[in-house]
């Protein structure tokens, strides 16, 4: 009798991995906008100033370097997952097009309304749902190519858009505002008083989310139960083994790092890698964590901690809206109760209380979370709601 591989599990099951590891570094995401709420007097730069950024705020804010990648990988991720569920490419091209849009929308609107309680606003920052939602539309025209063209074309993106980092167009030319989107992070005057920052440009994060739609046979509900942890394993040390190689040798892509006397500036100087857009060390270093992470979810999947940290994985979007909506609140009070303790801004004096206060928040917030995936779960009948 031929030997048969095992399948994966359930998609139940699978999904919950997956939920698990968003919903981590959705944590590490409320950690570091905890940081820019109460820490705006101690703003770091992309990379970080080593020289003047100490441990403990480098790693606050190194840790939130994962979430946006695996944010993006696992839209990527989950858009093959619903067509395989659903009725194929042309379902996940209007599921894409319709939920990139409302992104965008949503970045436009309620998003940077939270951010800078200005209406009408004064200047929108095209931030990181803004990113996902541009490339959900591009992977919306992209998932008709074949998977190795659509492969090799988000290799080619994610590899190659540092050969682009000294192309820059002035304000007036032309090719300025695309350029900026895609690119070159900058400014966009849209009239005499609004103002466009494109905190996010896109081209690189296009190339992420398809390579994440293209992982997505690895998740097929045949897919085998072994070979799947196996290319999460390989994929992962490549990443991290990509990384290393580059950064030891100061290659391709990114600033040089630097010995320091002490040995945690040169370590710190090692991982000080750009955001701005994602240089592709960045996005070797991110993913390879982020992969392996995923890797060790799969072979988790029955703890509990799994489980709780699947519930804020399950309303992403709706735990990023109450969490900017509720640390904009907080910061108000505590501006108007404590007053202005950091020359322009109410701000904690050590990084110490920003870990307290994302670790209550974490707390607090789990509880209407839960109540959203839950009621998600449950009407299925509401179309709306599975938009967050």
């Amino acid at each position: 009798m031929p030997h048969s591989s095992p399948v994966a599990p359930p998609q139940s099951q699978r999904l919950l991995s997956i939920d698990a590891l968003r919903g981590l570094v959705i944590l590490f995401m409320l950690l570091d906008h905890v940081r820019e709420t109460f820490f705006l007097h101690r703003q770091v730069a992309d990379p970080m100033a080593i020289d003047s950024t100490d441990p403990a705020l480098f790693i606050s804010r190194t840790l939130a370097h994962l979430c946006a990648p695996v944010f993006v990988l696992l839209t990527g991720l989950s858009a093959w997952l619903y067509g395989e569920k659903y009725h194929g490419k042309a379902d996940v091209a209007a599921f894409l097009f319709k939920r990139g849009l409302f992104l965008v929308v949503l970045e436009f609107t309620l998003v940077n309304f939270a951010w800078t309680f200005q209406l009408p606003p004064t200047v929108i920052y095209m931030q990181v749902i803004w990113a996902i939602g541009v490339s959900m539309i591009a992977l919306s025209v992209l998932v008709w190519l074949p998977r190795p063209a659509l492969f090799a074309a988000a290799l080619v993106i994610v590899a190659g858009h540092n050969l682009l980092d000294s192309l820059h167009f002035p304000q007036g030319s032309f090719l300025h505002v695309p350029w900026a989107i895609l690119h070159d992070r900058g400014w966009i005057d849209f009239s005499g008083s609004l103002r466009l920052r494109t905190s996010y440009p896109v081209l690189p994060w296009i190339g992420l989310i398809a390579l994440g739609y293209c992982i997505g046979p690895w998740f097929s509900r045949g897919a085998s139960a072994h070979e799947r942890p196996r290319n999460l394993l390989r994929a992962g040390v490549g990443c991290l083994l990509g990384f290393l190689v580059l950064r030891l040798f100061n290659g391709y892509g990114e600033a040089p790092w630097v010995h320091y006397e002490q040995l945690s500036h040169s370590v710190m100087s090692f991982f000080n890698i750009t955001k701005y857009p994602p240089s592709l060390l960045f996005l070797t270093l991110t993913l390879g964590v982020g992969l392996l992470l995923l890797l060790a979810f799969e072979r988790a999947q029955q703890s509990r901690w799994i489980s709780t940290l699947a519930v804020f994985g399950a309303a992403p979007m709706f735990f990023y809206l109450l969490h900017l909506y509720v640390l904009k609140v907080l910061y108000l009070l505590s501006s108007a109760v404590f007053g202005l303790n950091q020359g322009a801004w109410f701000g904690f004096d050590h990084i110490s209380a920003i870990w307290l206060t994302a670790i209550a928040l974490t707390v607090a917030l789990y509880w209407p979370v839960r109540w959203f995936a839950g009621l998600k779960a449950r009407r299925r009948d509401i179309t709306w709601l599975k938009y967050f």
